[in-house]
């Protein structure tokens, strides 16, 4: 594996307000992918971005997903927020609410890096919501800030979701450009100044190894495709010496994560792209080439997220139809190139 310099430029920082661990992405205006070696490329032409964001440094973690899931189900059977589904696979366990009729988790000592499994989109979209409302308990905090909950619905297969994000929100969920760029663009892969893509997430042009990290007594590079160990109790992070070239760990593997991209044609969207592999697939998801689509009520156990942020690090300024629940990928579809997608 051959190891970028883009994290040179780049700072990761707690932010306050979210409590996300936030990459600063710079190298604005760099040049999209035009191609490589692997066939049936699908991101031809993507991953350039012309402006500065942030991004998590982690997928969601249970610990941050579990305060989430308390503000939304810990209140009156009358008062629960639409569309918001539990996950299948995380490291938090039931507890007693606080509010008659409500759901309450808690999480236990050491669990709260475990990544989370069985998000939908729009599920992801009202988490940026909230963040966007400073976490109020207040029903409308999850109904509008970054996204338009009351868009929320589908006619037939065509969602009706508000596409893109509000353009003065803090956080929403990544546009598909803005994950190519910060899972694989190196303005530095060939030398310093010589900027490139690396064909997989790991910064590295050959596929990555799968199996448990050294610390739980392996020698893997990626959570995925795992067939000898248990893959839902590896911690986000655990790959330590394993990253996108700035600095994001498990870019590949835990979970596949969602983008903000709608796909089909123009005004007739039907699912949403998502990028990079999980816990079940192939590492060979991993590369730059490969993406799926899913409808954005699917909450498939295999599916979560990265927030995507305006907000620069705190240090940042020292550097230039509703689907049913699944145990599997029961409706994700690897998609050809010919249908139009819209692009920010």
């Amino acid at each position: 594996m051959a190891c970028g310099l883009a994290g040179v430029a780049a700072r990761a920082d707690i932010d306050p307000n979210s409590g996300i661990d936030l990459v600063r992405i710079g190298s604005v205006g760099n040049a999209p992918w035009t191609g490589g070696p692997i066939g049936g490329d699908q991101a031809i032409g993507r991953g350039g971005v012309n402006y500065e964001y942030s991004i998590g440094k982690f997928e969601v973690t249970t610990a941050q997903w579990s305060e989430f899931m308390n503000a939304a189900f810990d209140r009156p059977t009358n008062d629960r927020i639409p569309f918001v589904v539990a996950p299948q696979l995380w490291g938090a366990v039931a507890a007693s609410p606080t509010t008659s009729g409500g759901r309450r988790w808690s999480v236990p000592a050491g669990r709260e890096m475990l990544p989370v499994g069985g998000i939908n989109w729009r599920t992801a979209a009202i988490y940026c919501n909230w963040l966007e409302n400073n976490k109020s308990a207040a029903r409308s905090a999850f109904m509008s800030g970054a996204y338009d909950v009351g868009t929320f619905g589908n006619t037939g297969t065509i969602f009706t979701d508000q596409l893109t994000h509000n353009t003065n929100a803090r956080y929403w969920i990544p546009m598909w450009d803005e994950q190519i760029k910060a899972f694989h663009f190196d303005p530095n892969k060939n030398g310093p100044g010589q900027a490139g893509y690396w064909l997989y997430s790991q910064t590295s042009d050959n596929p990555p190894i799968p199996g448990p990290p050294p610390s739980m007594g392996g020698s893997g590079q990626v959570n995925a495709g795992l067939t000898s160990a248990d893959p839902f109790a590896i911690p986000l992070g655990a790959y330590t010496t394993v990253m996108s070239p700035w600095g994001l760990f498990d870019a590949g593997g835990a979970t596949s994560e969602w983008t903000e991209s709608p796909y089909g044609f123009v005004g007739l969207y039907g699912d949403r792209i998502i990028d990079g592999s999980s816990w079940q697939d192939p590492v060979d998801d991993d590369a730059i080439a490969r993406r799926f689509t899913d409808f954005p009520g699917v909450a498939s156990s295999g599916y979560g997220f990265r927030i995507a942020s305006s907000i620069p690090a705190p240090s940042s300024g020292v550097f230039v139809l509703l689907g049913t629940a699944s145990m599997s990928h029961h409706r994700r579809r690897r998609v050809a190139t010919s249908f139009l997608m819209l692009k920010r």
